[in-house]
């Protein structure tokens, strides 16, 4: 059964503890790929520079791109319902609420992958 999680870096840890960090930080290199983005990570990203350097960029997003922003959320498959949901939260802290709901839809893949491999 898949865990449940609170906040990104919860998640992010308990990736790594299962030895699935690597293939987290690949999914959403490739998502970005996909939504024709660029997050640039540096070579053995650990998992504090992974949130931080995740949210900056969704921080970004949000101010700068709102376009592309909306279009990462399309490939990363986070559900409408969700992502309007958070949207209408308002507060100053909506690029971290979205960090966790991008990481958590990501990582949903990569557990999915791993397990039915």
């Amino acid at each position: 059964m898949m865990p449940e999680f609170k906040e990104s870096g919860e998640l992010i840890w308990y990736a790594s503890s299962v030895q699935l960090y690597e293939d987290l930080v690949m999914q959403i290199q490739k998502d970005f790929g996909l939504a024709n983005l660029t997050l640039d990570l540096p070579a053995g990203c650990n998992p504090n520079e992974l949130k931080y350097l995740l949210q900056k960029n969704i921080q970004f997003l949000i101010e700068e791109n709102f376009s592309d922003f909306l279009n990462l959320l399309y490939v990363v498959d986070l559900p409408e319902a969700t992502a309007k949901k958070t949207l209408n939260i308002g507060d100053q802290h909506i690029s971290e609420h979205y960090t966790f709901l991008i990481l958590k839809r990501v990582w949903q893949k990569v557990w999915f992958r791993h397990k039915y491999k």
